[in-house]
């Protein structure tokens, strides 16, 4: 792959010429992965987190997201994305014999859903910041339902390389100070993001059908679909129903507009959201009859409930809003969500898509990034969408900066500019992973077929399956490889006394609380 008579933007040239270009290969990764723990009969489970597995509020890497039944697996950041891979492997080593006969499931969008209710709210003990995770939850219940709450899906956690900022801030010529340079080279990668994310839904979406379950708090949605079979509704274009209107992204969130043009604006916008009393929020109530409903009767209770597909993140000391410890700061790693469940893999994603997702993040940092105009944020939301819903269609058309394009042509032109970064990732390795993982995902542009979601549905198609049925038993295959796969004895103890540990912690939050929760949220809140 010759990128040296490609064109180059000047970042990347300006590296090559340096002959730093190697720095490249230094960025962490981390994963975090969502699955709903389900019973032998695919039904949600009603049981608690189990307690072997530690606690979750306070356990590092073993969590639960909005549901107690909704487990969330979270890696450390690695240079090596093998290394990120493995812990997560090993996370599910773990965890799988302390399920007992539950498992979990393999897919992104819940199955066994017997109303709303059904669907356990998580819980996180006694403690003010417990009882602030678990308010902040039922708000969400009441605001948008708990069935939406229930879809799982992968967190790709990037930190570009630490030794790489000093070469692209000298080559920038700036002299707005280093660490302003980076959040604002972040949010330069977040735009073109959000302008080309769209690829991500088409070549690694997941969801192109969904259990009639899913609507039994909400039947009329199911209109908007076609019939699968008696239990099962799609698109039959669909790439990744879980980020459509009915699925990750909110209706209620479609007036926002948050500025990803500066650190500065993205604080003030959605710090205005959060302060912005709502209507429909208010008619709610905040604390009835003496129990909160949720934490306050804003857009946004905080800053977490903003459904986006790439978070600009800084790690927030205990207690501390995510939004001043950006502010204070800076940005140390993007959130990119838009990944579905890889039902095809135990872990939910494999090497190649990770590789993939790596190069297609630095290509976005390394590329020129205009301010997005106000109007931008409709189109690139709409391309989403179009995606989302029907992106295998043959010879979909998107507006690209207001000008139709198709899919296709576009996404050859994002992967065409790939290439020499998948290249330089790739010098002094052998296996050139980058470029194969590239070359794989050529094919799958060019032919929709390949595409996961595409192989779902013929996979349903071919053994006469709804979609609960295909789903739980890739679940219980997945159950029976890690269940053969125990972890080695001192691996396994590690992960009990870090258990252990979480439990102890948990314990000691709970015993050095001061305020009483009402004082507790007011100082929250008033932080600035």
């Amino acid at each position: 792959m010759n990128y040296q008579h490609a064109a180059l933007p000047c970042r990347l040239q300006g590296l090559i010429d340096l002959n730093y270009h190697h720095l490249l290969k230094q960025g962490l990764k981390g994963i975090e992965k969502e699955s709903l723990r389900i019973t032998d009969h695919g039904a949600i489970a009603q049981t608690p987190h189990p307690a072997p597995i530690g606690a979750a509020l306070t356990h590092p890497y073993i969590t639960t997201d909005y549901s107690e039944a909704l487990m969330e697996f979270i890696t450390p950041p690695f240079a090596d994305i093998k290394q990120t891979l493995d812990f997560m492997h090993q996370l599910h080593q773990f965890s799988y014999p302390l399920l007992g006969e539950e498992m979990l499931l393999a897919t992104s969008m819940p199955c066994g859903i017997e109303g709303d209710l059904s669907i356990p709210i998580a819980q996180y003990g006694q403690s003010n910041i417990g009882k602030m995770k678990h308010v902040y939850r039922k708000g969400l219940w009441h605001r948008y339902g708990r069935t939406m709450q229930a879809i799982a899906g992968i967190h790709f956690n990037y930190s570009v390389p630490e030794g790489l900022w000093p070469v692209l801030y000298q080559l920038s010529g700036e002299d707005s100070g280093l660490e302003q340079f980076i959040s604002s080279a972040y949010f330069g990668l977040i735009r073109n993001f959000h302008r080309q994310g769209w690829l991500i839904l088409y070549l690694f979406g997941a969801s192109p059908a969904i259990c009639k379950t899913f609507f039994s708090s909400r039947p009329s949605l199911m209109d908007e679909f076609q019939e699968f079979d008696a239990y099962t509704v799609y698109h039959p274009y669909a790439t990744s129903l879980r980020m459509s209107d009915i699925g990750y992204k909110s209706k209620n969130q479609a007036g926002l507009r948050i500025d990803y043009n500066s650190l500065q604006g993205y604080v003030d916008s959605l710090g205005a959201a959060i302060n912005t009393p709502y209507p429909e929020y208010e008619a709610i109530g905040v604390k009835v009859n003496g129990e909160y409903q949720q934490l306050n009767a804003n857009i946004l209770q905080i800053e977490n409930e903003f459904y986006s597909t790439m978070r600009p993140k800084q790690i927030a000391q205990s207690g501390e809003k995510p939004t001043l410890a950006l502010k204070r700061r800076g940005v140390l790693y993007v959130e990119m969500r838009s990944l579905d469940l890889n039902l095809f893999n135990p872990i939910g994603i494999d090497e190649s898509t990770a590789r993939f997702i790596e190069a297609f993040l630095l290509t976005c940092l390394l590329h020129d990034s205009p301010y997005q105009a106000p109007e931008e944020f409709c189109i690139n939301n709409n391309n989403q969408l179009l995606v989302a819903n029907q992106g295998r269609k043959p010879g979909l058309m998107l507006n690209k900066m207001g000008t139709d394009i198709s899919l296709r042509d576009w996404a050859h032109s994002i992967l065409h500019a790939m290439q020499p970064i998948c290249a330089l990732l790739d010098q002094g390795s052998i296996d050139k992973h980058y470029q194969l993982a590239l070359q794989q995902q050529l094919a799958v542009v060019d032919n929709p077929a390949l595409t996961p979601s595409a192989r779902i549905l013929a996979c349903m198609k071919e053994n006469d399956q709804e979609f609960g049925c295909f789903a739980k038993n890739t679940s219980n295959l997945h159950k029976h490889y890690f269940m053969a796969q125990p972890l080695d004895a001192p691996q396994q103890q590690q992960f009990e006394e870090m258990a252990a540990a979480s439990h102890k912690k948990q314990l000691t939050i709970e015993n050095n609380d001061r305020l009483n929760f009402d004082d507790f949220l007011t100082h929250y809140f008033s932080q600035s």
